[in-house]
């Protein structure tokens, strides 16, 4: 009878057989980024509508009104409102209807399982959601530029970049604790009634100078109002309200919280 020897501190594997090495943590995330990449684009309809729906507000809503087309402040306030939209909109349905949809796949309890962690997984979701929003960015920006008097110089348009990617943070939150939270069937309506008002009071589509009082106050407390004066502010200097980067963090913590309190419950109630 023979036996088979293992060398000390290799985890039982074979004498003279080196055991295979992890994947580092940046090649996971890589993997799943570049996975989660290629699943959306191969259904074409996810990719366009966040790309034709501002696009098309734009086109028609803003480029007829002289007043505004023409001239530079107006227009460019305008493109980054449509543009938070465009990103608020991408981070909503990514993580808000894709978590959901993923979690009805019979490969999700398997990757969920996979001692690799949910880090990685995240964080590359969290990656495919931005290029996407960025992605969404580019035909408004276009439109902007022909057919408006919207201008930026590069180091502001640079900061705008940034600007919206920090400030679509509360949006994958939120977007994360609806897609744990809910199945696919219903994850899909609440994201869209969650959008669309946030919107409206966030300024996005009338520009808040128009409200009234107790609209504008209510207004100053949600994050789509935040996110887009502090985009404004980047883009075009014009200051925003004060209490813009606290709201913005507070919105931050409380969603944080539930998107880690609805993954967790999931985690119970699938896994226990």
């Amino acid at each position: 009878m023979s036996t088979t020897t293992h060398a000390p501190g290799t985890g039982g594997a074979p004498a003279g057989r080196r055991p295979a090495a992890r994947p580092g943590t940046f090649r996971l995330t890589w993997l799943h980024l570049r996975y989660q990449f290629l699943e959306t684009v191969r259904v074409p309809i996810a990719v366009l509508g966040n790309l034709l729906f501002p696009a098309l507000a734009m086109f028609f809503f803003v480029v007829p009104q002289e007043s505004v087309a023409g001239d530079p402040l107006a227009a460019t306030t305008a493109v980054a409102s449509l543009g938070l939209f465009a990103v608020c909109s991408a981070s909503l349905f990514t993580y808000g209807l894709g978590v959901a949809e993923d979690r009805q796949l019979p490969f999700d309890p398997f990757l969920r399982s996979l001692p690799a962690g949910p880090a990685p997984r995240m964080v590359a979701r969290i990656g495919t959601g931005a290029i996407f929003a960025l992605f969404g960015l580019v035909p408004l920006v276009g439109i902007g530029w022909l057919f408006t008097e919207a201008s930026v110089t590069a180091p502001r348009l640079l900061a705008g970049v940034g600007t919206i990617l920090l400030v679509s943070v509360p949006f994958v939150l939120l977007g994360m604790a609806v897609g744990y939270a809910l199945p696919a069937k219903a994850a899909l309506p609440v994201v869209q009634v969650i959008l669309f008002p946030l919107a409206f009071a966030g300024g996005l589509f009338m520009p808040p100078q128009f409200f009234p009082g107790w609209l504008d106050g209510i207004s100053q407390a949600t994050p789509t109002r935040a996110g887009r004066d502090l985009l404004v502010q980047a883009l075009t200097g014009q200051p925003g309200y004060g209490a813009a980067w606290a709201v913005l963090a507070g919105w931050v913590v409380v969603l944080g919280a539930l998107a880690v309190t609805a993954y967790r419950r999931d985690e119970g109630r699938r896994f226990r």
